[in-house]
């Protein structure tokens, strides 16, 4: 079954969607979490330990992991900037990204600060997501 890669989002080739939200305040706000096939790949989510809010972030850094019934992953950062809000959801409800990886499973929404533009164009679009997918 091939895996959902929703094309309103760019993607990493470690696994995570990064979604743009629109401008709050001083920066680009931008929510991410883990594609579906990740969830796919780890399985049952167990546990999820996410960064605090007001923590920075850079590109390609650990904020954060992801634990399942068969092994703990790292999730990277796909922007710099600072944490602005975590899925508290997920504490209760860690399985949330199994059921809705690119919905109310999200991870954290970070705000990308003195960045003009699209803070995720460099990153992979759904077809290319899709080609590293088929690939691996």
């Amino acid at each position: 079954m091939p895996t959902e890669v929703p094309d309103d989002r760019r993607y990493t080739d470690q696994h995570e969607w990064a979604l743009v939200q629109g401008s709050e305040g001083a920066g680009t706000v931008v929510r991410v979490g883990i594609t579906d096939h990740a969830q796919d790949a780890l399985g049952d989510i167990v546990f999820v330990q996410l960064p605090e809010v007001g923590e920075e972030v850079s590109p390609g850094s650990p904020m954060g992991e992801v634990e399942s019934t068969k092994s703990v992953s790292d999730v990277y950062a796909p922007v710099a900037g600072v944490v602005a809000a975590i899925n508290t959801a997920l504490a209760d409800a860690p399985e949330t990204i199994n059921a809705d990886p690119y919905g109310e499973g999200w991870l954290v929404e970070i705000t990308v600060t003195g960045d003009d533009g699209d803070p995720t164009a460099g990153m992979l679009d759904a077809d290319a997501y899709q080609a590293l997918v088929d690939a691996s």
